[in-house]
């Protein structure tokens, strides 16, 4: 247990953004799902536009890597563009 002050404080902060960054990561997560499960292109732009936004925060804010981001969205709109192809 912390005994300053301001590790007290730090603990008190680190929870908070510990149980918002994992409904983030949570959000991203089941975005991603529900995107890989469509097989109709036309849903799926409109959810690719919309993960492409929330990672987008993700990584602004340092909850995920800016690399990772990327890499998701790359894996997310291959697959949107295999949709349209077939």
């Amino acid at each position: 247990m912390p005994n300053s002050e301001s590790a007290k404080k730090r603990l008190r902060q680190s929870r908070r953004r510990r149980v918002r960054n994992r409904s983030v990561r949570s959000e991203i997560r089941t975005r991603t799902r529900t995107l890989l499960s469509m097989d109709a292109p036309q849903q799926a732009e409109p959810a690719l536009a919309e993960l492409y936004r929330l990672l987008d925060q993700a990584a602004q804010h340092h909850i995920i890597p800016a690399n990772a981001a990327a890499r998701q969205k790359a894996r997310a709109a291959r697959h949107v563009r295999s949709l349209t192809e077939s």
